[in-house]
């Protein structure tokens, strides 16, 4: 069941719902405020459109790594599964 959470974003206050604990939603709210005093500090401009269209990008590029990551890790445990039944049989 999705339940409303108030989370405060570049100093906006937002309420989300989500089917998610109190304390995952925060840790995406902290998450989300890193990432964007991390860039926005590395930008002479403060505009906060450029600032969030940067760190989407950023957040984006990290999740398909992970993602790329994932799918080679189930490939190797495929592999792997296929070795050990060959081994079984010997």
């Amino acid at each position: 069941m999705k339940k409303s959470h108030a989370v405060t974003i570049l100093g906006r206050e937002l309420s989300v719902r989500s089917s998610a604990p109190e304390s995952r939603v925060k840790a995406v709210e902290a998450f989300v405020n890193g990432k964007l005093q991390e860039i926005g500090s590395a930008l002479m401009n403060g505009d906060a459109q450029l600032v969030l269209t940067l760190a989407l990008l950023n957040a984006s590029e990290e999740l398909l790594e992970l993602r790329g990551l994932k799918e080679l890790d189930s490939v190797s445990d495929a592999r792997i599964g296929a070795i050990i039944a060959r081994l079984d049989e010997v």
